[in-house]
């Protein structure tokens, strides 16, 4: 995940921005976070819009140069608006993941217990989400969105929010919180853990890392 953050917070990492994403019915959050709500079908709950999207792309670790896995995951956008005319946006992925062959996603970390290298075919599931600020766009819940990037970050604040949209997982800010977690069973691994969770974006974001996912 860590290649995800790089792409949005400037210093930070995880998915890739490389793949295909497909819409379809509004489903429930993936209660990772606190904050996690059931939302109904409609597309709002108490206030808020959701949209998901299945989103197929590649997963960066710790060593920015190597896509470490395969993943396919249900991408659920939830927007709640202030009174100040912004808005909080909330990321929430929910997935599989197969491995690629090479260096594990922990490989690189400078802290912590973490192996090296992992197989190809490995398998497992991955939960996790992105919570920010979007200031200075309109939002659109009608906006048709139908293109196989749908589902990725920046596509979906360009085609509900509008192209002068700001979010704050994107900036300099310390508005920025995500949190994902990687689990694999052990299929003869040395580590079968993985997490990657932080605060803050840019050069004001932080990240820790925990475990791997990885054989050797």
């Amino acid at each position: 995940m860590r290649k995800l953050i790089t792409m949005l917070a400037l210093t930070l990492g995880a998915l890739a921005l490389s793949g295909s994403a497909v819409a379809h019915d509004n489903r429930g959050d993936d209660g990772n976070d606190d904050s996690a709500r059931h939302h109904d079908g409609d597309g709002h709950h108490h206030g808020q819009f959701t949209r998901t999207f299945t989103v197929t792309t590649t997963d960066g670790g710790t060593c920015q140069t190597h896509e470490w896995a395969n993943i396919v995951v249900e991408r659920t956008y939830v927007v709640k608006k202030h009174k100040d005319g912004s808005y909080t946006l909330t990321r929430f992925d929910r997935g599989s993941f197969v491995t690629l062959a090479g260096q594990s996603p922990g490989a690189c970390d400078t802290t912590g217990d973490h192996g090296h290298t992992i197989r190809a075919g490995v398998e497992g599931r991955l939960r996790g989400y992105l919570r920010g600020t979007v200031t200075g766009g309109t939002f659109n819940p009608n906006a048709p969105c139908t293109g196989p990037d749908c589902g990725f970050r920046d596509v979906f604040l360009k085609t509900f929010f509008g192209p002068t949209a700001q979010f704050s997982c994107d900036t300099n800010s310390a508005d920025c919180k995500f949190n994902y977690k990687y689990k694999a069973k052990k299929q003869g691994l040395l580590f079968h853990h993985w997490q990657d969770k932080g605060t803050g974006a840019g050069t004001l974001g932080t990240e820790e890392f925990n475990g791997d996912i990885a054989d050797a």
